[in-house]
């Protein structure tokens, strides 16, 4: 089946919305039209946060902590934990029709392109306890996470996404989201679900290869790996051109409602 090809420029504090809502709209066209598509995708300095983390004992102390070590939050639209994305952190979601795989498939599926993109390394997936936003596929080399598997179910569509730290300073990235548990959790830290992070237990993928790697250069490795020789379409540009722009800006209501409490708390702040 043709796999269809999405990318765009990197996502900015002021747009950070858009590829929570893009991947519901892309998720649900996967279904109705019984299409394979993968998008590529990246922020600024960003600290996403899941629901579960908006239900700390103290977010406003965790939402300061964040912009303190330089990084802008956003709520998506899902469950799980925190995790830090920037210009060293690639995301890959690829969309399937739910008839096609099943929740295990899904993440086997992306659990053998990354081994094929990368067949150097021993690239395995399970739980690394002490990481941020662990889970039972987690990606790791030698013990040691760099990167995590999550997946989001939308009508007939399955998303599964990957975030990979490619390079760049991964205990500074460990050290913000440990900082953000200890001050929204104080007593609590490491406690109801929540991690107790150590940063010495991720790594980026330029550190484990020993080389210096560009995401462009990682973008390839996975577009070798499928076989995919077509340059990318704006994703954007594609929403409208198949008219789920209507669909996209219901979405995008939906994550700025997700988001009002961010806002309120800026707004606090600033009184």
């Amino acid at each position: 089946m043709r796999k269809i090809l999405l990318d765009q420029k990197i996502f900015t504090s002021k747009t950070a919305m858009i590829p929570f809502a893009l991947t519901d709209v892309l998720t649900e066209t996967a279904g109705k039209t019984n299409k394979n598509l993968l998008h590529f995708w990246q922020f600024e300095k960003t600290f996403i946060l899941g629901m579960k983390d908006t239900r700390v004992d103290d977010l406003s102390a965790g939402i300061h902590t964040i912009r303190k070590n330089g990084y802008e939050p956003v709520i998506r639209n899902a469950g799980g934990l925190g995790v830090i994305s920037d210009e060293g952190v690639l995301n890959i979601s690829w969309i399937f029709p739910k008839e096609q795989v099943s929740i295990d498939q899904s993440y086997e599926k992306m659990l053998s392109l990354i081994q094929k993109a990368f067949p150097e390394l021993s690239i395995q997936a399970y739980e690394i306890s002490h990481s941020y936003c662990p889970g039972k596929f987690d990606l790791s080399v030698n013990g040691r996470k760099i990167a995590g598997i999550a997946q989001r179910r939308v009508k007939e569509g399955i998303a599964v996404m990957m975030y990979l730290s490619v390079f760049g300073d991964q205990n500074q990235r460990g050290e913000t989201v440990r900082e953000f548990y200890q001050k929204s959790l104080t007593e609590n830290y490491g406690k109801n679900g929540y991690p107790d992070v150590w940063p010495a237990t991720m790594t980026t993928l330029s550190e484990v290869l020993d080389q210096d790697l560009t995401i462009q250069t990682v973008k390839n490795r996975f577009l070798q790996a499928l076989n995919i020789d077509e340059p990318a379409q704006n994703a954007l540009d594609w929403i409208k051109e198949k008219e789920q722009s209507t669909q996209f800006e219901k979405k995008m209501s939906n994550m700025k409602q997700r988001n009002k409490q961010l806002e309120e708390l800026n707004n606090v702040s600033t009184l």
